[in-house]
């Protein structure tokens, strides 16, 4: 079995907090997490997998399901490829000295490298293997070669120019296991009904910790609240899979039982680093998903937060939008992919992450969910012949010339002037601009007065 490089977290953080409640502290919680997670060198398959997993089922409530898929199965278009293991690597040179290391840094080696037995190269040979970045030669870039034979190793430019030794000694201790499999696991939380809604990770990449542990950690902590919730409209699944091949897989298997549910879904990556916002639309564009997630920004962060259209290219959004599944999920990152000069390079590591931003992530999925619990409700106004006398029931109390109605008399008004049968609370929030929460507050108020009535779904 693989041994995984040595973490650093704190051993006493790892001992508290999986006993911490989900609202306390979440920002320093779930950069705790991050920090434990970060040393463990994944990819698409794998122990590194496998134990990320087991790291997330003691924080996650109850009931994480992991599956492993054989290598060589058929899924869609796609073949689950051999299990990847890596025990080290490194390049010595001629005194001995390991000039780069795995054990260090689990980015120094091209994930899937091939075995490399213990063997000198000359400086010309081993420079053919060799991934640097002439921009930034300080830092350490990120490289894989999952479906093309290779092998390489990554460093700092500035390293790699001070390599002038005529030989090196090279070695990748790793196995490439045909009867190995791919992992990926799964967490549901029942609801009312069986329509669901899919939050989707990769957990494929080793040491970059806003892609995606970011992604990971805010996930986690949105199931916590979610669980913790009295009750729940919907059934939530989250998925945590390697990236392409891995959401190939799941999509594969359970294309006839629970795609069909989906009503709602999202792509979660790179929420703990800078930047505003960014949500990228389905491919639908107009999905239900996708107008509730621009009203809920354009509340929450109004002056900072991007809209962009849906792209066949990007992570695991792409998989569920291709043109047999078109599912309506959309992505939700901070500063998106390749936009920050940290992508991809070890600077992304815990410093980049900063827990208000993880917390600030948190608190703008857990509105997501409270609109998407009650986007589609419609209402009918019990008074619709002019506007009812609120101030005799307790509603309106603000006094006459004195500007605009607050916002919580303003919220009761375009419920009323709405409630007609036809409008539901998304387009609501829409016509009014105002905040979910807003509306929320209003209809229990009129509703308590009698003055609400709400109309029953439409039989499917």
């Amino acid at each position: 079995m693989p041994v995984a490089p040595p973490t650093w977290h704190s051993p006493e953080v790892a001992a508290v907090l999986p006993e911490l409640a989900p609202a306390e502290r979440p920002g320093q919680a779930m950069h705790a997490l991050l920090r434990e997670l970060y040393p463990l060198c994944r990819s698409i398959t794998g122990e590194g997998v496998r134990e990320t997993l087991r790291v997330l089922g003691r924080y996650l409530p109850p009931g994480l399901q992991v599956r492993e898929v054989p290598s060589g199965s058929a899924v869609l278009d796609w073949t689950v490829p051999p299990e990847w293991n890596i025990r080290d690597a490194y390049i010595k040179d001629q005194q001995g000295r390991r000039v780069v290391d795995f054990r260090r840094l689990n980015l120094h080696v091209v994930g899937y490298s091939q075995p490399l037995p213990r063997q000198w190269l000359s400086r010309a040979a081993l420079d053919a293997h060799l991934h640097s970045l002439p921009a930034q030669p300080a830092l350490t870039p990120y490289r894989t070669s999952y479906y093309q034979p290779a092998w390489g190793f990554c460093l700092p430019h500035q390293l790699r120019e001070q390599l002038r030794d005529e030989q090196y000694e090279v070695c990748i201790d790793a196995t490439l296991d045909a009867a190995g499999s791919l992992t990926y696991g799964q967490l549901v939380l029942p609801g009312d009904t069986d329509e669901e809604v899919l939050f989707s990770c990769h957990i494929c990449h080793p040491s970059l910790a806003n892609d995606n542990l970011a992604g990971v950690v805010v996930a986690t902590w949105l199931a916590r609240w979610l669980a913790a919730r009295p009750r729940r409209r919907y059934t939530y699944r989250f998925v945590f899979v390697p990236g392409t091949i891995g959401a190939i897989c799941w999509l594969h298997e359970h294309r006839e039982t629970v795609v069909p549910r989906i009503r709602h879904g999202l792509v979660l990556s790179l929420l703990g680093g800078p930047g505003e916002f960014t949500y990228k639309r389905s491919r639908q564009g107009a999905a239900a998903i996708d107008r509730v997630v621009a009203q809920v920004l354009r509340q929450a962060a109004p002056e900072a937060h991007q809209l962009r259209e849906f792209t066949p290219y990007g992570y695991d959004e792409r998989q569920y939008c291709s043109p047999g599944f078109n599912l309506p999920v959309g992505c939700l990152t901070r500063t998106p992919f390749a936009e920050f000069p940290e992508y991809h390079t070890s600077a992304d590591n815990p410093g980049l992450v900063r827990p208000r931003q993880l917390a600030a992530s948190l608190r703008l999925l857990r509105q997501i969910c409270r609109a998407l619990e009650q986007h589609d409700r419609r209402y009918l106004n019990r008074q619709p012949y002019g506007e009812p006398q609120l101030g005799r029931r307790g509603l309106y109390g603000g006094l006459k010339g004195t500007g605009n109605p607050k916002q919580a008399e303003m919220a009761l008004l375009w419920i009323l002037n709405l409630a007609d049968g036809q409008h539901d609370v998304l387009a609501m929030a829409e016509r009014s601009g105002m905040s979910f929460a807003a509306l929320r507050r209003a209809i229990r108020s009129l509703r308590r007065a009698e003055l609400l009535a709400p109309v029953p779904p439409p039989r499917e």
